[in-house]
C-alpha cells in the first residue's frame, strides 16, 4: 500500500471523479499525489484564494498501486516527453483523450513549466524547443483518477489533517 495526498479546503472522504474541472493536465478526475509537500502547498494555495478564512486540509489515502496498475487501464508518464506534452495540450484544449484511461500519472504542468507548454501550444516554440526547456525541470507528480471504480474499489481514505495557513 502506498500513501497518496489531496490538498483541499475540506475533508474529502468520498471523492467523485465527476466533480473536477475538465480542462486540467490529465482531464477531469480526482487528483492526488504521492508527494505530501506538494499536496500541502496546493491546499495552502487554494485556501489563500478564498476571501473567507478557509483552512487548508491535507487528505490522506492509501492505495495498492501495483494492483491498480495490473487491473486497470493506466497511462504513466515517467518524464516530460513529447507524449506528455501532446497529452497535456490536448486535455487543456478540452479534448477528451483522457477518457480512454482509468488513471493517468505523471508530471504537473505547474508554474515552472506552464509557460513552455503554452508557448508550444500557441506555436511560439517547436516541440523540440519545448522538450529542451522541460528537461531542466524535475517533474512533480500527479495522479488523475478518471474512473470512479478506482476510487470505490482501491482508494482508501485514512485521515484529514487541518494545516496552518502560513
Amino acid at each position: 500500500m502506498k500513501s497518496f495526498y489531496h490538498g483541499s479546503i475540506s475533508k474529502v472522504d468520498c471523492p467523485l471523479v465527476s466533480v473536477g474541472r475538465k480542462n486540467l493536465d490529465f482531464g477531469q478526475g480526482f487528483y492526488i499525489t504521492p508527494i505530501r509537500e506538494q499536496a500541502e502547498k496546493w491546499a495552502r494555495f487554494v485556501a489563500s484564494r478564498h476571501l473567507a478564512n478557509k483552512t487548508p486540509c491535507l487528505n490522506i489515502y492509501t492505495m495498492d498501486i501495483d494492483k491498480v496498475m495490473s487491473e486497470c487501464k493506466v497511462l504513466n508518464f515517467d518524464e516530460y516527453n513529447i507524449e506528455w506534452l501532446e497529452f497535456v495540450v490536448a486535455c487543456r484544449d478540452g479534448e477528451d483523450v483522457w477518457r480512454q484511461y482509468d488513471m493517468i500519472m505523471g508530471g504537473v504542468a505547474n508554474d515552472k513549466v506552464i509557460d513552455t507548454v503554452e508557448d508550444y501550444k500557441n506555436g511560439v516554440i517547436t516541440a523540440s524547443q519545448a522538450l529542451g526547456q522541460l528537461k531542466f525541470h524535475k517533474p512533480n507528480h500527479q495522479v488523475c483518477i478518471s474512473n470512479q471504480t478506482i476510487i470505490d474499489n482501491y482508494l482508501i481514505f485514512n485521515n484529514c489533517i487541518k494545516l496552518t495557513r502560513q
